[in-house]
Order: C-alpha cells, then structure tokens, then sequence
C-alpha cells in the first residue's frame, strides 16, 4: 500500500486547471494547498495565467523541470485524459481528478473514465476520484489541504473515508465545532481506482491513525472486502473502522419466491458484512464521532506504551451528581447491550467511607449535587478498582458549587492509573466548559448527554467482543459435489429452475442434509403403495411450480395414519389445489415420511452481486410471524455460524429453557456450513429455503422437512 503515499504525502504537487477566478474549484483547491502550509512544493499550471497568487504558473506539467509526486486535475472531462497522459509521462505517481461529469452521467463519461483507469493502471499510477472533494493530511509534516473545502482540519490520530463529497465539508465543520482531529480526510467520489478498500488497507498501516471513520453508499466487494477488513480489525495491531451507511430504510427487501429473498434486502447485506469483518455501525454522523471518540481514547503503561481501552466485560459503574441522568444513563446502558454493575462489599465499605450519608453507595452511585472534586475522585477510585466493573460512566451536572475543572482533572489523575475506559458526561455548555475542554485537551472522551457516553461505551464492549470472540475447530465434512453438479445440470436441461421437494432432498442429499424417504404420486392407489411402503404415519403435500406456499393452498396433510386416509388425503390435496390455481399444473402429491417432531428453523440463501446472502432463524410459521432472522455472506465457517445461532432472540429455545430438552446446536451450525459449501460451489443457485429444518434432542440430528430451491436459467 506504500503507493498510496503519493497521494498522501507528496513532495511535490502540480495543480492542472489551476485558476485566478476565487469562486472557481481551480482557485480555491490551489489557495487552499497554499494557505495551509503545504510542507513541499506547489505547482500551478494553466497555459493562459503569468500566475496565481503571486506564484509562477506553467504552461503544462511537462514544462515543470522538477520531480512531480502527483497531480490534481481540474479540468472538462475530455481534457482530462490528456492531463492524464501528461503526468503520467511527467513521472507522477499518484493523480487526483476532481472534476464531475464522468460515470455518473453515464454515456460519454463512462468512456473517459474507463479510458484514464486504463491509462493509470498501465502506468502504476493511483488515481483518486473523479467526482471528489479531494485529499487532506492535516499531519504538521504535510499540511496538504488538497481539497475545495477552506477548512483544514487541527491534526489529531482518526482518519475519515467518505464516498460523498458533498458531506465532506459539513463533516469538517461539524468536527472544527467539536475539535476533533484528524489524521487523514479524503473524499474518493466514483471510485474508478482508489476504493475504500485500498484505504483501509492503507490506513491500518499508516502509525498516525489510531480509528478509521467511513461513509460508505456502496460496496462493490463482498467476501474480499470481509476477509481483508477482518484482518485490520482484529490482527497484527487490529484498527477499529466505524460506518455510516446511508440508504439504511429506503432499500427494502426484493420481491422473491423464498422467505430469504423477502426478508433481505441490500441492508441485510451490508449489516452481514460489517458484522463479518468487525465493523461497528453508527446511525448518524453525530454517533460516529461519538464512537470515534472513545476508540481514539488510549492508556499509556508504566512502560510507556499506550493501549486502547476497551472494557473486558459489559459491567458499568455509573457515578454521578444527580439522580435523573443517572436513571438515563442506567435504561441507556441497559439497552446498549451492558449490563449495571454489581459492587463487591469492599467497595460499598470505601463508599460509605468517604461519602456523605445522603450519597447513593450503589450503582448507580450518587455523590451528592455539592459534590466537590475530591468526593468525585474518592467514588470513582474505588469503582473502578472493583473487580466486578468493566468500565466507568462519570456524569456531572452544573450546580452553583460545582468545580467542572476540578472534577475533570481528578477524573484524568484516576483515569490514568486505570486500563479500563472511562467516559465522562459533562451536560451544560457554559459552566463546565472548562471541564469539558480539559478532558479533551488530554484526549478523554466526554459527551453532553449520559445516552451518548452509554453508546459510545456499548460500542467498546461490542468491539471487545469482536477481539475477543471464540474461535472453534473447523469441521470436517464431506460433500458429493459431482453427484449434486448432475441434479442441477438435469433440472435445467429440461426448463425446471424452481425445485420441488424431490429434486431439492437430492440435491440437499449430496451435501450431507438428513432428508426423510420421499415419493411422488400421481394417482390415488399410488399414495396408497407409497404410504405402505415407506411406512406410516406420512405427510402428504401438493407438488406444482405455481403453487410455493403448500399450506395456503390446503395443499398439506399431516399424520396420514392408513392406506384408506392416503386415499382420502390424495382426493382433498389435488380438489383445493384445483380451487386454489386453476390454471396450476399439478404434477401429484408427495408422500413423505412423518418426521420425528422437533424446533423448527429455516436455512436459506439468496444470491446477490457482491454474492450468496445466508440466512438463519426461528423456522416455520413463525419465520413470518416473528422474522426472528440473521443474515451472513458465504461462504461461512463453524465460528460464523456459531455466532449466528447465538444471535436470534429466539436462541434460548435450544438451550433447555423451562424443562425442554437441548437441541442439537451443534448440527444446526454443521448444516449452516453445508448449505454455505452448496451454494457457493453451485452459482446456478439464486435462492433457497430449508424451512423447516427440525432440529432435534442433543445428539439426535436434525432432519430437512421441506425445501424449496430456485435455479438461474441458463442463458440468464
């Protein structure tokens, strides 16, 4: 990722459409580089200027005698392929084009585009845009304003990705407003080179930036943008990266055959994704400063060397100065997914210790509204110290005696002996703004409302959990992908994409599902033959490619008992039918083995670009009912799916709850990496529902008890 540097950290900066109309992009990103202290040197170039802001222009980049590190183009699209040419025979390394009028207009511009990628990758050049706000480093050994935005941002270790130009510059000023830092900003508009990927990587080796923040619109990549992402979140010195996402409600779900296609849509997608890769997700820009900030916030050890805090559990001691924000912060720690602490009696003792009977000596503990800084001090020490607590949340709240300074400073003095985070709520602006400004000046995190410092906490203990999640043995399976290679080659050679029972067991056979023995029958005396033969009790169910939901139609007959009741049921399964779809074509009924009663859970899939979206969750009935469902892309692995099961609500289920036997999770995961296995092996497969899947006692299995699958025509 070292060719980044060029766009980051250049010597030497050549600004191709430079202008001297203020107003005009060319102006202002000149005087913006120029006036921000560019630590290298800067080269305007436009044919028809002497010079711009009293600095000599030149008529081409060729015309530069010195070394170029990259290039700014500012110029009509048709002209840029040309500019392009030129800094690439220049010798630059790293190009930023910031002009509009490209593949998103489409037609002409998708041309050009596609024309100066070609031209860029050729060469080894990186380029960055078109269509964006440009490039900052704020880091004083750069100061590099390459950007239309006239506000440099103060230097500081978090670094921001933004696919949206526009929002770049009310980011900016949001940040100024609350001194934020930066150690990186950049704008990478239609992403023709330079992706959000690319700077992942490049951040997460880059010792300035301590968090990576990122708007994102749109992935392009799935399982390798996981894999990667993965990496720099949890490896060698693991980076948190934070999104906002837009276009969370307007994407809906597709409309589709399957409950998996109905239920997911695009969001389904990318929440699978950050979920994958260790991405914590923010629902504003406000929460995701909020969050950067107490990511950004670091401990510095004995040794000197500084680690970031995060708490090792979800237990949160809460001390405040009055009663109401500590109930706030009490319901908002509970529903970011924490937990209120429970105190060892050695600290309650220290407590009543050292504060005033009137005081609060539980959680959440309540100094007092006169409390001075000692009385702050003295509580928080011994909190924090107790084993039982992972984390701390200090909120103070302005009274006529209150000392915001002072209690700012005995919250850094205990914090600095301590390796578990704590974040401060300091509500109010005038009075204890120099609090405030205290313990940001020394980089603590402080909020102005107990519900943001709860969030932002709740967001530390999720990362904790990523960092810290269970990593379990591989399984070992094994799978007859030839033999399932033919199903799907037959039922495509004969025009069948929508798989009935009998075709989809097959298929589900050959990679290892546990299926039940399943006939079709045409005509009554066959339901008959087939009942005797597989053995009663069966379930018989309509089979037609226009009917997908069996049970609306009375398509469904459970517990047939007798030869005499199959007849029966074969009569009154094909008569609703008919009612049901006259024009259905009905090829019989299928007649399958009762299976041994168990909790019913769906698996499915449906394919999307960035690729196979897996589903799970409670089966049945209640997977319309409840949409207790998660999503994850394939292909997964035994800790993915693990992970997974864990995740619905209804999870305790399997557990033993109130008496129940345990189910056998264990085989529910098994089954969640088989169907992962098919359908990425098998790209034919667009969509897929086992549902329901029963799962039985512990140690018993689990057995498919219908599936629906649905094959890509070819040619399609």
């Amino acid at each position: 990722m070292k060719s980044l540097d060029a766009i980051f950290s250049p010597e030497s900066v050549a600004i191709i459409g430079a202008s001297n109309t203020p107003g005009k992009v060319g102006h202002d990103i000149f005087s913006n580089i120029l006036r921000g202290g560019f630590q290298g040197t800067l080269y305007p170039v436009n044919p028809k200027a002497k010079s711009i802001l009293s600095v000599k222009t030149f008529p081409s980049i060729a015309a530069i005698s010195d070394k170029v590190d990259q290039s700014i183009i500012i110029l009509p699209p048709k002209l840029c392929v040309q500019a392009v040419e030129e800094s690439i025979a220049k010798g630059v390394k790293g190009i930023v084009i910031v002009s509009a009028g490209f593949r998103e207009v489409g037609g002409e511009g998708v041309e050009i585009e596609d024309r100066i990628v070609s031209l860029c990758r050729k060469a080894g050049v990186r380029l960055v845009g078109p269509n964006c706000l440009g490039v900052i480093n704020p880091i004083p050994d750069i100061s590099l304003n390459a950007s239309f935005s006239k506000r440099m941002p103060i230097p500081g270790n978090i670094s921001f990705i933004s696919q949206s130009g526009a929002l770049c510059t009310a980011v900016l000023d949001f940040a100024a407003d609350r001194d934020f830092g930066f150690s990186k900003f950049i704008s990478i508009g239609n992403k023709a080179d330079v992706d959000e990927l690319d700077l992942l990587l490049y951040l997460h080796n880059d010792l300035n930036t301590a968090v990576i923040i990122l708007y994102l619109e749109e992935l392009r990549k799935g399982q390798e943008f996981i894999e990667a992402v993965k990496e720099i979140t949890s490896g060698h010195r693991p980076t948190p990266v934070l999104i906002i996402k837009s276009g969370r409600t307007s994407a809906g779900a597709q409309a589709a055959a399957s409950h998996t296609g109905a239920l997911a849509g695009t969001e389904a997608v990318y929440d699978a994704i950050f979920k994958q890769a260790g991405i914590i997700r923010a629902d504003s820009i406000s929460e995701l400063f909020d969050f950067a900030n107490a990511f950004a916030y670091k401990h510095e050890s004995a040794l000197g060397k500084t680690k970031r805090k995060i708490p090792s559990g979800k237990r949160v001691a809460i001390v405040t100065n009055a009663g109401g924000p500590g109930i706030l912060a009490t319901d908002m720690t509970v529903s970011s997914d924490l937990e209120l602490a429970t105190f060892n009696q050695e600290t309650i003792d220290e407590l009543a210790s050292h504060l005033p009977t009137t005081a609060n000596i539980h959680n959440p503990v309540d100094v007092i509204g006169d409390a001075p800084s000692d009385r702050y001090e003295k509580a928080l020490s011994a909190v924090i110290k107790d084993e039982g607590v992972d984390g701390a949340l200090v909120i103070l709240t302005p009274q006529s005696m209150t000392n915001a300074l002072g209690t700012a400073e005995a919250v850094v003095r205990v914090a600095r002996r301590s390796p578990k985070p704590i974040l401060c709520c300091f509500m109010g602006v005038v009075d204890v703004s120099a609090g405030v400004k205290y313990l940001q000046e020394h980089g603590y995190p402080v909020y102005k409302f107990p519900e943001d410092a709860a969030k932002a906490l709740g967001a530390l203990y999720r990362y904790s959990n990523w960092l810290n999640r269970e990593h379990l043995p591989p399984f070992r399976l094994t799978y007859d992908r030839d033999r399932a290679a033919k199903v799907i080659e037959r039922c495509l050679a004969t025009g069948k994409t929508r798989l009935g029972e009998l075709d989809g067991l097959e298929l589900l056979d050959c990679y290892g599902f546990s299926t039940l023995p399943t006939k079709l029958a045409r005509e009554e005396a066959e339901a008959m033959r087939i009942g005797t033969e597989i053995g009663f009790p069966v379930v018989m169910k309509i089979v037609s490619p226009q009917i997908l939901h069996k049970s609306d139609a009375g398509g469904v007959v459970v517990g047939v008992k007798t030869e005499a009741e199959a007849k029966s049921a074969f009569a009154r399964i094909m008569d609703n039918a008919r009612r049901y779809d006259p024009k259905a074509h009905l090829e019989g009924v299928l007649v399958q083995k009762m299976a041994v009663p168990g909790d019913e859970v769906i698996l499915g899939m449906n394919r999307y670009a960035v690729g196979p979206l897996i589903m799970f969750g409670l089966g049945g009935i209640f997977v319309e009912i409840f949409k207790d469902v998660v999503f994850r892309l394939a292909p997964i692995d035994r800790d993915e799916a693990h992970r997974m099961v864990r995740e619905i609500k209804g999870y305790k289920m399997f557990t033993g709850f109130r008496g129940r036997p345990k189910s056998d999770v264990e085989i529910i995961e098994m089954n969640m990496v088989r169907l992962s296995e098919m359908v990425v092996n098998h790209p034919e497969i667009v969509e897929l529902d086992v549902n329901p899947l029963l799962v039985h006692e512990e140690g018993k299995g689990a057995t498919v008890a219908d599936c629906r699958i649905i094959l890509k025509a070819k040619g399609k």
